[in-house]
């Protein structure tokens, strides 16, 4: 008979932040462990920052009965000589059969000693305490703690056990903690665990005191009072997803409520005020009209009548914040910045200071101005450049380094700078994750192409290399953007050329690695198997823009009807192919469907875009197919045969332009 079951693991303050990176896991990891005792059924997971709980609406109180299989020696093997073998007594210990019991079965063709034996199964108050624990174990929060005399270890202390299996208490011990029907509720209330009888009153018991045990319902609890307050204050609160998953998971009885902070601190960067509310007291952002509000929301988990005091306390300690940084700002602007003094920054031993870094972004910059036709603007460039990481050497940077580039932006405009120098100083990192929109003018583009190169083939000279999924650098995240910005640029990119050029500048290393290194990332940026990318990576052309144009011009022609039956007759014809720089002969046609053929291929657009040229030489199909059936292309004649497989080859190196068909795979 199924019964319910819940499970309380009880702790001291779990840290919000481990928690929500192993949420995912913590059910299924729960799960495995059912399946592992053969007691699957469904379950809900909730937590609270003092309590991991599970309840299964339906629990099996026993396991099924199982069969066990057992299968030995072969018939001949079981007996030497009259007398039992090592085998078959092997055989007779692990089951448990004696002599006359011994039987055989046929298995795959050969009779073999055989036993089936049914198992009992074992009733779950007698593996519960097993389960938990291997639960418990399984579980990865990163950095773990240890207490009492260092002999348990969990992410916290763990402080009570609550396991009942019906209405019965399974008594157990681990970690320390003695399991009872006992549980800890809002401190408000109480600051020892209450005691309950049955599951049903421990619920009661939580929502009673003050616990939302659901972290679904604690989220809407908060949302529903953000709505309320932005409707009374005509105000609007600024989403931030991660943060309300971070105050859910450090309360049990989340109050939303509005403070406010004096109007003058709104003349430091919002970024500022905004980094300084988010990461140091978790407050909610309040916007006026788009603009930030001298407001902020604070999420509390007290429970009292008047929350005046709380509101109160969270001023001063938000003033006193935004208080050292409105002297960082303006301590800052009266210091101004001075490149010069990046020389004291060393950006890293076998690369030298930051100003060095500043010098060879500068080189590469002065390089891509003159791809993208932006010499007039190369000195505008060039003065970003030297300002960049300027924002390093300030207060601001220090306390809250997450602002690096943003806060270059508004001491750069207050310097008068220029409002494209402002930009790219602000946009210098971008792409810098996933969704991070781009550079948004060729300008920032190339100031960020310059900071994103100059790491790449810097780190790479002095063998900095990522390794398998180790990555310190974020090298990979860097050559992405790369690609994305030229992408964006649309103007031909011949990326192996300017590494070339620019090693000069660095320790001697093979570019061709980097190179190598920065197409790898292409395996990640389309929808496709990835032997259309190795096709065109295997091609005869190096450009980026021509790289990306011909895998897009695939993918949309592989979608077609007849795409499979043109693939296969241009991969007969690549895997015919042999290198061939003879001059085609027209005079040494023998047969209709060559000049056919050849007459076609003439008219064929191949000096234009990837999608074009593919759909021209794809049109070639019947001449091709016509060709292989017509024609011997290995005749005796070897002027026949060297012209025919001239013909051949041409057809295949005007494909080798686009993609190599022999990587390719439908």
């Amino acid at each position: 008979m199924d019964q319910k079951l819940l499970i309380e693991v009880g702790t001291e303050e779990l840290p919000a932040i481990p928690l929500l990176k192993e949420l995912h896991n913590i059910s299924k990891k729960w799960q495995i462990v059912l399946e592992k005792y053969a007691l699957v059924s469904e379950f809900e997971f909730f937590y609270t920052p003092r309590r991991l709980v599970l309840f299964h609406k339906s629990f099996k109180t026993q396991q099924e009965n199982s069969f066990a299989e057992f299968i030995g020696a072969p018939k001949e093997l079981t007996y030497k000589d009259g007398i039992l073998s090592v085998a078959a007594k092997s055989f007779m210990q692990k089951t448990g059969l004696k002599e006359n019991e011994l039987e055989f079965k046929e298995i795959k063709g050969k009779e073999v000693l055989y036993h089936k034996k049914e198992i009992q199964g074992v009733k779950s108050s007698q593996l519960l305490a097993k389960m938990i624990e291997e639960w418990l174990k399984s579980l990865n929060f990163g950095k773990t703690m240890r207490w009492g005399s260092g002999e348990y270890e969990f992410i916290r202390a763990i402080r009570s056990f609550v396991c009942v299996l019906g209405d019965e208490l399974i008594k157990f011990e681990s970690y320390g903690v003695k399991s009872a029907k006992k549980s800890f509720v809002h401190r408000s209330v109480s600051y020892e665990a209450l005691e309950f009888s049955t599951i049903d009153e421990y619920f009661k018991l939580l929502k009673d005191n003050f616990i939302i045990l659901d972290q679904e319902q604690r989220k809407e609890k908060i949302l529903a009072e953000f709505k309320e307050l932005e409707t009374k204050h005509k105000l609007s609160i600024g989403e931030d997803v991660e943060l309300l998953a971070e105050v859910v998971a450090i309360t049990e009885y989340p109050k939303a409520l509005l403070g406010s902070f004096e109007a003058e601190f709104l003349q430091i960067p919002s970024e500022v005020i905004i980094t300084s509310m988010r990461e140091n007291q978790r407050y909610f952002s309040v916007f006026d009209k788009d603009k930030l509000s001298n407001h902020f929301i604070v999420v509390a988990n007290a429970v009292c009548k008047d929350y005046q005091q709380i509101i109160m306390g969270n001023e001063r300690v938000l003033r006193a914040r935004l208080s050292d940084a409105m002297f960082f700002w303006q301590n800052d602007l009266k210091t101004g910045f001075k490149p010069n003094k990046l020389s004291n920054i060393m950006y890293m031993q076998e690369l030298g200071t930051m100003l060095d870094k500043v010098n060879r972004e500068k080189k590469i910059a002065s390089l891509l101005c003159q791809i993208y036709d932006l010499n007039s603007k190369e000195q505008e460039i060039l003065k970003a450049l030297d300002y960049a990481k300027c924002d390093l050497l300030t207060q601001m940077v220090y306390e809250f380094g997450e602002l690096q580039g943003i806060m270059g932006y508004y001491y750069a405009k207050e310097m008068n700078l220029g409002d494209e120098v402002a930009i790219a100083i602000k946009e210098q990192y971008l792409p810098n994750a996933e969704k991070d929109p781009l550079p948004s003018s060729a300008f920032s583009s190339i100031v960020a192409l310059s900071y994103k190169l100059d790491t790449l083939m810097g780190l790479f000279s002095i063998g900095k290399i990522p390794n398998g999924t180790k990555d310190p650098y974020a090298l990979r995240r860097a050559a992405n953007g790369i690609l994305k910005i030229i992408f964006k640029l649309q103007k031909s990119f011949k990326l192996k050329n300017l590494l070339d050029t620019l090693s000069v500048n660095y320790k001697s290393f093979d570019t061709k690695n980097l190179y190598d290194f920065i197409l790898e990332r292409l395996y990640t940026f389309y929808p496709v198997n990835a032997s259309f990318i190795k096709a065109v990576l295997s091609s005869q052309n190096d450009d980026l823009l021509h790289i990306d144009a011909s895998i897009k011009a695939l993918i949309e022609l592989s979608s077609q009807e007849n795409f499979n039956e043109n693939f296969t007759t241009f991969k007969r014809l690549a895997n015919i192919a042999s290198t061939n720089s003879a001059k085609i002969d027209e005079k040494l046609f023998e047969h209709k469907a060559e000049n056919m053929l050849f007459e076609a291929f003439k008219k064929c657009d191949l000096h234009t875009e990837p999608k074009v040229v593919l759909e021209s030489l794809f049109a070639l199909k019947p001449y091709i197919d016509d060709f292989f059936d017509k024609v011997m292309i290995n005749t005796q004649d070897s002027k026949i045969k060297n012209n025919r497989q001239a013909l051949v080859y041409s057809i295949y190196k005007a494909f080798l332009n686009i993609a190599d068909i022999k990587e390719l795979s439908v």
